[in-house]
């Protein structure tokens, strides 16, 4: 079901994954059991169905909300917006009722203590490959006959290919009215200084003790750091929806759809 009037129901799975949930949630979503047991395992919220139907679809959030779980719905299309790319922050400071972050050209950037909705900590990991080119030894049987059966070697250049897996921390900051972040800030492309007698020589503990500030700075605010650990099954539906930037958004709008029902 491609198109942009496709309506989205995700969930956040239950902590306790007991048959009889699982059979009910079945039933409301029109799928075996095997394949909803699947889809309820994990940690991070995830796309379970899919329809056209708007009335259907908010029919299928209500039935799942009175199982106890938390069921939210939006437009498919919403999930596969290109990224405007946040506000990547180098440093930042604390003053009365406001932070004031600067990126690596001094451009400044200020959010109320008020205005932040969520606070996502989580790890990225890209997949680098990397090219080379290696020489080795290789028989030559012809230049050995011709030489009386003296073995001859030869040198052979390969080009072979190494994939490097990169991974690296983050901090996102979320403003209530839109599910892009507005600053992000990256394991080792910030200034810690800001952190004082607190800052060590490693850049992780470093970002830690950055998001501990953070909350303190905007209490209002919702933390999440599930994308630090291991996310465990992949989402439903996967590639080119199943994405850091996918989870991000999943999870924004699972504190929305939490913050609605009171």
């Amino acid at each position: 079901m491609a198109g942009l009037d496709v309506i989205d129901i995700a969930i956040a799975p239950p902590d306790a994954l007991e048959e009889s949930l699982v059979e009910k949630v079945a039933a409301i979503i029109n799928k075996d059991i095997y394949g909803t047991r699947l889809q309820l395992a994990g940690k991070i919220p995830r796309i379970i169905a899919r329809h056209q139907n708007a009335e259907v679809a908010k029919a299928m959030v209500q039935n799942l909300s009175a199982l106890g779980i938390v069921a939210f719905m939006y437009k498919h299309s919403e999930l596969l917006k290109p990224s405007v790319g946040p506000f990547r922050a180098h440093s930042l400071k604390r003053m009365e009722g406001k932070v004031t972050f600067w990126d690596n050209s001094s451009v400044e950037r200020s959010i109320q203590t008020g205005n932040v909705f969520l606070i996502l900590q989580g790890t990225i990991q890209t997949y680098i490959e990397n090219e080379s080119t290696k020489t080795r030894m290789k028989f030559s049987l012809p230049r050995t006959i011709l030489l009386g059966g003296i073995p001859v070697w030869r040198p052979v250049k390969e080009k072979t290919k190494d994939v490097a897996v990169q991974t690296v921390c983050f901090i996102r900051l979320y403003e209530r009215s839109s599910m892009e972040p507005s600053i992000e800030i990256l394991q080792h492309n910030f200034d810690y200084s800001f952190l004082g007698q607190k800052m060590t020589s490693s850049s992780l503990p470093n970002l830690s003790a950055t998001a501990a500030e953070l909350r303190n700075a905007f209490p209002r605010a919702a933390f999440d750091d599930r994308l630090t650990r291991s996310l465990g099954a992949s989402i439903p539906f996967p590639s080119p929806e199943d994405s850091i930037e996918t989870n991000c958004r999943l999870i924004y709008l699972y504190y929305q759809a939490v913050s609605s029902y009171g």
